[in-house]
This record gives C-alpha cells, structure tokens and sequence, in this order.
C-alpha cells in the first residue's frame, strides 16, 4: 500500500522559466523591431492587447512550474487535466487575443504555413482537430509515455497548444484572411466543442478501474483514491472544460444581440453574407 502523500517541496524549473522569459521577449522584440515595419498607423498594440498577452503568459506559467507541474507528475492525473485545459482554453485564447494582426501575419510566414493554418482553422478541420488531439493526448499509452520521457511530455504540450491557438482563430482571429465565423456559427462552433469532449470524459468519469498504471504507483494528494483521482479528471475535462466554453458561447451570444438591436447596418449586412457564405461551405444550404 502506498504511503501518505505530502505536497511537493519547492523545485526549479528552468526550462519554463525560459519558455516564458522567451516568448515574453521575443514579443518584445517584434514589437520594437517588426513592428515599425508591418504595423498600420496607429495599430501597433493596445493597451488591452499587451494585457492580455501578459495575463496568457502568466497562466502558462502558472501551471507549468511548481507545485502544479509537480503534482501532475508525480501525484495527481486530475492536476494534469487541470493543466491541459489551461494551456488549451485559458492561455491560449489569452495570448491570441494579445497578437496584433501584422504580428500573426508575420508569424505565419512563408504561404505554406499560412495556408496550412488556414485550412485547419476552418469549421470541420478544427473541431476534428481539437478532438483528436485531445482525445490523443490523454490516450492510456501516450500519457504513459509522456510521464516517462521529458521531451515526449514538452512535445505534447507543445501539440496541444498550437492547437489550441488555431482551434481559437475562428472566434478570435485578428487577421481578415482569416475572418472570424459569424456569431452564429461561433456559437455552433464552439458547442460542438464542448460537446464532443464529454464522450472521453464519460470513460474517465464512470470507469470501474484506473485507467492510467503510472498514477497507480504514485502517491495522490487531497486524500484522494487512484480511481477518485481520474473521476475527478473526467469532470475538470466535462465541466471544466465546458464551462469556460459557455462562458464565452454567452459573450459571444449578449454580443450579437446587441448588434441586432442596432439594426442592419453595413457590418451586419457584410455580417450576414459571411453567414451565407460558412453554411455553404459546410453543406448545409444550396
């Protein structure tokens, strides 16, 4: 029987640390040096855009370094899925909401990525996308493999938040080649979203037996069971999860609704032939 768990004892990580340190300066740096070059009159940052590119940052690290990376790793499955929905629905949208439009478009030099990036932002490609690799990413086999090999763990990290970056361009994108999907099928677009994930965490929430052998041979926190501890993954991953992503289906709703009261004014009519244009594209009008 395994002993009583006690919280980790403060460590450094390095590596976050300049993960984050990077990524903070070299946002910096474009602003400085890109910036002046690519960036319209008037538009090179915000003050909101800086903030939210600094609030991304410090949930990023937030759940990257101690006690939250240690406990995912050593202790607690339910700490890890806390920290895969962070990286996915938290800092993500954050730093993307902190990009300026030239930076993104500079970022996604040469066509090959811009098209590439594109493709998969577009309605279906994105929610298979984001399914897959969350589904993938929490798979018995990978994550056994990714608590036992460092730079397998970084590289699924990795994987999850570019995608999330791209799974968000349709409701956050700054870039007019890639537009934002009307409100409506925003809206569409994010429920199947928080949907499709409740299928995976069903298996987490009502198994009979632990899933994931390594967190059998560890010590958990909170006085939790190993099989409590997976339940409990399965709601952060089902509840979670959705809830941020109602919360934002109810921003973006209040939103609309505010613009339609407005009336139909050339935005909206532009607004409107978008709409036309997205359920063409996916089928569901002649």
């Amino acid at each position: 029987m395994l002993g009583v768990a006690h919280f980790p004892a403060w460590s450094p990580h390095p590596d976050v640390w300049l993960v984050v340190t990077l990524l903070g300066t070299l946002y910096a740096l474009a602003l400085v040096r890109v910036g002046p070059r690519l960036a319209p009159p008037g538009g090179l940052v915000s003050r909101a855009q800086l903030t939210w590119f600094s609030l991304g940052l410090l949930a990023m690290w937030a759940v990257s370094d101690w006690p939250v990376h240690d406990i995912a790793e050593k202790n607690n499955y339910s700490i890890h899925m806390m920290q895969h929905m962070t990286f996915s629905l938290v800092a993500a949208p954050l730093l993307l909401l902190g990009t300026p439009g030239w930076l993104l478009r500079w970022l996604l030099q040469p066509e090959w990525l811009f098209r590439t990036v594109r493709t998969l932002a577009r309605f279906l490609p994105a929610v298979v996308l984001y399914n897959v690799v969350l589904v993938g990413s929490h798979w018995p086999a990978v994550v056994d493999v990714t608590l036992h090999n460092g730079l397998a763990h970084f590289a699924a990290h990795t994987v999850i938040f570019v995608t999330a970056l791209i799974v968000w361009l349709p409701i956050l994108s700054p870039l007019p080649e890639i537009p934002r999907y009307s409100p409506p099928i925003q809206m569409v677009y994010l429920f199947l979203q928080s949907v499709v994930p409740t299928v995976p965490a069903s298996f987490l929430t009502f198994g009979s037996a632990p899933l994931y052998h390594y967190y059998e041979h560890v010590h958990q926190l909170f006085g939790l069971s190993t099989l409590d501890d997976q339940r409990l993954a399965g709601l952060i991953m089902k509840l979670g999860g959705g809830l941020i992503l109602w919360m934002v289906i109810t921003i973006v709703f209040f939103r609309w609704f505010a613009e339609e009261e407005g009336g139909y004014t050339p935005r909206r009519v532009r607004a409107v032939d978008r709409e036309l244009q997205e359920l063409q594209e996916m089928g569901l009008t002649n």
